[in-house]
């Protein structure tokens, strides 16, 4: 029996590969379960992310043949904006958050010694299940009912995360106190000026609006920052069920609806420009997808928020500004030559149509 393809994983670029015997001796050594690992793992790079490196190492042919499926994390190469990619850090989040909410990933080990592969890097299992991109598979068999079902099982999960008891989780030492709305629009504010380059627009417009309008925060919550389709794993015997949430990178702790308004700026639905839906990297404008409106209503009423539509459009247009930003990161290292994959060529278009769109935003406030 041959274990079926995992989706999403392709060979390993050349630029990205690294020592696999050094990894798998690392990992006999040092991991947290060392059954099945005795082996040298056939190893695939997961091609839909454009941030960390993230490589599945696969023992023993897989769990369908008694094998055993890891998942490698390290940072990528080329200029890296300060605080970014911090493995130890993304490890630990999700080690201590496991117990207050169980769809993290089970972490297997973290390596801060670079000379094992040039870089700091972590392993986790895998979650086996499916993973949404730009369309919802046919072959999940997904009506517009279960796909509505499935989507308001994604807000829920937000509400869920957002609901952790951070002193029970041992996660409230993140908190930098007061002034989290205020430090991520300076934050990404420098960000984006720092990456810029001479093909995209300045948005100082829409920076100096954000750091006019900004609201006073909201109580802080533990906060992903990354939270999609793409990041959440569905139960292969039911697509409407979340049975993971990955890429814990940016997670922090901070105001609630900062984390919404970001998760929002991916949100595409079906009736937007199209040249939004032509950008779109998730399945939200699929017959049964709640509209952005509704999900805001759903997770005000799921927490007992409230907003008004003046204040809510700060956050809409500081997740657009925020991406944009993150797009740019992305997009520099390309134009710098740090990398020639052409995914990340093609994120400076992303940056130029979010700078319209915020300035759209902007001007219907």
């Amino acid at each position: 029996m041959t274990e079926a393809p995992v989706a999403g994983a392709a060979a390993v670029r050349d630029e990205d590969a690294f020592d696999v015997e050094a990894a798998a001796g690392w990992l006999r050594e040092n991991a947290t379960d060392t059954a099945g690992l005795d082996s040298t793992p056939d190893v695939r790079q997961f091609v839909g992310g454009a941030s960390n490196l993230t490589y599945l190492l696969r023992y023993g042919g897989g769990p369908d043949e008694g094998g055993r499926d890891l998942v490698l994390r390290r940072p990528p190469s080329g200029t890296k904006a300060r605080g970014a990619h911090d493995m130890r850090r993304e490890h630990d989040l999700q080690a201590a958050l496991a117990p207050s909410f169980p769809l993290v990933p089970t972490m297997v080990g973290y390596c801060g010694d670079e000379a094992v592969l040039g870089s700091e890097f972590y392993v986790m299992e895998r979650v086996v299940g499916t993973i949404l991109r730009r369309d919802v598979p046919g072959d999940l068999g997904l009506d517009a009912a279960g796909v509505n079902t499935l989507c308001r099982t994604a807000v829920d999960t937000l509400v869920a995360l957002h609901d952790v008891d951070l002193e029970a989780a041992g996660l409230a030492s993140l908190d930098r106190g007061d002034g989290y709305v205020r430090r991520q629009v300076e934050g990404w504010t420098t960000r984006y000026r720092r990456a810029r380059t001479d093909d995209v627009g300045d948005l100082e417009a829409t920076m100096a609006w954000l750091a006019e309008h900004q609201p006073e925060d909201l109580p802080h919550v533990l906060v992903h920052n990354d939270f999609r389709f793409d990041n959440l794993v569905l139960a292969p015997d039911d697509p409407t069920r979340v049975v993971g949430v990955l890429d814990w990178e940016l997670a922090t702790v901070g105001d609630p609806l900062m984390d919404l308004g970001s998760a929002l700026a991916y949100w595409v639905q079906a009736d937007d420009d199209p040249a939004f839906l032509a950008i779109r990297l998730q399945p939200t404008h699929t017959p049964g997808m709640l509209t952005r409106a509704e999900v805001v209503e759903r997770y005000l009423a799921a927490r007992g928020l409230d907003t008004t539509p003046e204040r809510w459009r700060f956050y809409e247009v500081f997740g657009a500004f925020r991406l944009a930003g993150i797009a740019q990161q992305i997009y520099y290292r390309f134009h710098a030559g740090q990398t020639t994959n052409p995914t990340y060529g093609g994120f400076r278009e992303v940056v130029r149509f979010l700078d319209r769109r915020c300035a759209e935003l902007i001007a219907a406030a």
